[in-house]
């Protein structure tokens, strides 16, 4: 997912697998069997372009992130104290980073 959020838009399995090539080796065919099982999971969306199909994604990175986020609060156990441990574990930059996001949501909220 990465490769393709890394294009910014729309890319063909070539596109990635060119991009992947440079890295590491690895066959074409993987790249378009990943691709299309990412597709079949609701994460790529494609469009048909000629011969060859065209993916985007259907979430940005951020979104992405946030979901697995909340996926792990969901995995069980007491929500709030899974959330207390995770913020335990976070530097000062992070926490900085919290508070001024939770400062924003807040003053949204008030502004409704």
């Amino acid at each position: 997912m990465d490769r393709v959020w890394d294009h910014g838009g729309a890319v063909t399995v070539r596109g990635v697998f060119d991009d992947l090539a440079h890295d590491r080796r690895i066959a074409y065919t993987t790249v378009m069997s990943t691709m299309d099982n990412l597709h079949r999971k609701g994460w790529l969306q494609r469009e048909r372009v000629g011969k060859a199909f065209s993916y985007w994604p259907t979430m940005t990175r951020e979104e992405h992130s946030a979901r697995l986020m909340h996926d792990a609060f969901d995995a069980g156990g007491d929500s709030d104290l899974v959330l207390a441990f995770f913020l335990k574990q976070m530097d000062e930059h992070d926490a900085v980073r919290v508070r001024d996001a939770l400062r924003r949501i807040i003053d949204d909220q008030e502004e409704s």
